[in-house]
């Protein structure tokens, strides 16, 4: 998910895909520990799109208290 994409969609939409990468990213977990992945680099790339998400909630958070 791009950041781009991510800065048009709105904060409740936001919230709702960090929900929905935060559980996927879980479950990859779980199937990474009990056998290995086709392509491990799919968790790096959920780590970083809920890294993303939470920045842009962060940012929000920040400009509605100035």
């Amino acid at each position: 998910m791009k950041s781009s994409v991510i800065r048009e969609m709105t904060t409740d939409e936001v919230q709702d895909a960090l929900l929905n990468e935060k559980e996927s990213l879980s479950k990859l977990k779980m199937q990474h520990a009990i056998s290995p992945l086709e392509n491990p680099m799919v968790l790096k790339e959920k780590r970083k799109d809920v890294s993303r998400l939470l920045t842009e909630l962060t940012k929000r958070s920040k400009e509605a208290q100035q």
